[in-house]
């Protein structure tokens, strides 16, 4: 900009005193005053007669012309970002969820399709998929956020209360301020009461309680302070093959050597301790593996750990010592006859002083799953056990670089973890709510593997828990080479032919990971019974002719 200025004063100082055209207030002398005053910011002032448009033009003309030789290279590019985050990839909100948008702009438009809406049955988002908020969670946010409504006839005095206790701990009683980075440490004691009642007396410390932004910030705030090294000696994170994608897009961003271990989809993607050797043993030739993470109850595949697995996780981590993660987040997810949510904390609890004082745990839970849904509120918390003193110092420094989770999220958090109980004017609505949610999910999974298995082509083991389906799905070789020739994966070919012909929008296995030459696609079971009915329908015919089409 200054040098456009610099070249509009020279240049006027050099055409005064010329001939006509040239001699001062010509037009070539009000244009090039026009260009300075365009180039200072402001609007050019010249005489006011017919054809002031023109030397307003020209100098706009000017100052575009000299402003593109005055253009550099940008500093931050693809070739100069941080590679870890260009290698980061999160298949959930990946290119066929960005497709699908396409495809809703085209809708709106009025661009006709073979359907009249995209369904989004990518992501876990209950009440984007039509779940009711439950009622007293939202009562006691909403006191909480407007105190005003504390005199309130309209709200039930257990909200209030609840309300009253969360405000207290909040700085100048509003949830607008700061708090601790831990969490607010009423709300810390609540969790810990949770999961002394969760795990049958076990004792939890308010102390090793941090709030987090979802269970995802707790996950990536411990991965980071766990990694270091470097060659052969970088740490490796155990991680489940299919796995959720926040695992392993942490572990690009942060550099960290991902060690994959496979469950067994022949046994209901069991997890078995012989897989877990058999990958660290190999990822001990070129890292230093020395996390181990698990999901329970499964995410994408839906299985639900028995006790004796548990057991033998954490008799492994002990052995080998590792520092074990357990995501825990669809811990109210469980919906097959004969299975049962464990914690890892009550069952490292229950097998005794050697490996409950030693084993390094952190179990992660979530507003976002289970029968509240509330994705939006990034509650969350974790508990972490047998940290060292000096290392937990470490922690809250790290979390009190984002000073804070979100308050409001907070206050969702407590409620899940300090609901009604028997006695209270709100227990009755909110077990009947809940029970509806999580009654309802269950008929929806057995709905969801029913339907999958009776298509030709696809299998779906039992939805023991959490929120999805994960089917196996033939994909002809005609089919692959196809994919091929888009450069696609092949699962990833045919969940977008599923998107572009029916408006379905699943996400494939390959974005979670699966066994060479076998492909899947996660689906949620979230949406409304009929809807799901619906959807699965199209499903099977879209396969159907699918295979047709590549035989």
């Amino acid at each position: 900009m200054h040098r456009f200025v610099l070249v509009a004063r020279q240049a006027a100082a050099g055409l005064r005193g010329r001939g006509p055209g040239g001699c001062r207030g010509g037009r070539t002398d009000v244009a090039l005053r026009g260009a300075a005053s365009l180039a200072a910011g402001r609007q050019p002032r010249g005489p006011r007669r017919e054809g002031s448009v023109r030397w307003s033009s020209a100098a706009k003309a000017s100052a575009v012309k000299i402003n593109e030789k005055a253009s550099r290279e940008k500093i931050l590019t693809l070739e100069s970002m941080n590679p870890q985050v260009k290698a980061v990839e999160y298949a959930v909100r990946g290119p066929i969820v960005l497709k699908a948008g396409e495809i809703e702009k085209e809708l709106r438009k009025g661009i006709k399709k073979p359907f009249t809406e995209v369904i989004k049955a990518n992501i876990g988002d209950a009440h984007a998929m039509g779940q009711r908020p439950i009622t007293f969670l939202r009562q006691v946010v909403a006191l909480c956020t407007y105190p005003n409504l504390l005199d309130s006839p309209s709200f039930p005095e257990d909200a209030k209360k609840r309300a009253r206790r969360i405000l207290q701990g909040c700085g100048g009683n509003s949830l607008g301020s700061y708090t601790a980075s831990q969490g607010i440490n009423c709300i810390r004691e609540d969790v810990a009461s949770y999961i002394e009642r969760r795990d049958g007396g076990v004792p939890a410390d308010p102390d090793n309680i941090y709030l987090t932004t979802g269970a995802s910030d707790g996950i990536s705030a411990i991965l980071k302070i766990l990694i270091s090294g470097g060659g052969k000696s970088r740490t490796g994170v155990m991680i489940p093959i299919p796995q959720y994608p926040l695992y392993s897009a942490a572990i690009s961003e942060l550099d960290a050597i991902q060690v994959n271990y496979y469950l067994d989809e022949e046994n209901c993607w069991a997890l078995n301790v012989n897989e877990l050797r058999r990958a660290l043993n190999e990822a001990k030739a070129y890292c230093n593996p020395k996390v181990l993470c698990i999901i329970n109850p499964g995410n994408p595949t839906g299985q639900v750990q028995n006790r004796k697995c548990i057991e033998d996780v954490i008799h492994f981590a002990w052995e080998e010592k590792l520092f074990l993660l357990a995501d825990e987040v669809y811990q109210d997810n469980v919906y097959s006859e004969g299975c049962q949510f464990h914690s890892f904390k009550k069952i490292l609890y229950e097998m005794g002083p050697e490996y409950y004082n030693n084993v390094e745990l952190a179990s992660f839970h979530s507003t976002s799953k289970g029968y509240m849904g509330e994705c939006g509120y990034r509650g969350g918390y974790m508990e972490v056990i047998n940290l060292h003193p000096e290392i937990k110092g470490q922690l809250v420094k790290l979390l009190s670089v984002r000073l804070c989770p979100p308050v409001s999220g907070q206050a969702a958090m407590d409620i899940v973890v300090n609901p009604p109980v028997p006695g209270e004017e709100s227990y009755a609505q909110f077990i009947k709510e809940k029970e509806s949610v999580l009654n309802n999910l269950a008929k929806k999974a057995k709905l969801t593997e029913d339907m999958f298995n009776k298509i030709p082509g696809v299998h779906c083991n039992p939805l023991q828990g959490a929120m999805y389906a994960f089917p196996r799905i033939f994909i002809p070789s005609k089919a692959i080479e196809e994919a091929e020739a888009h450069k696609m994966a092949p699962d990833m070919f045919y969940c977008m032919k599923l998107l572009e012909e029916t408006g379905i929008c699943v996400v494939p296995g390959s974005g979670f990971g699966q066994r060479e030459g076998t492909y899947h696609f996660r689906m949620t079971i979230l949406p409304p019974v009929e809807k799901l009915k619906i959807l699965l329908e199209k499903v099977k015919d879209f396969h159907i002719k699918f295979l047709e089409k590549y035989a």
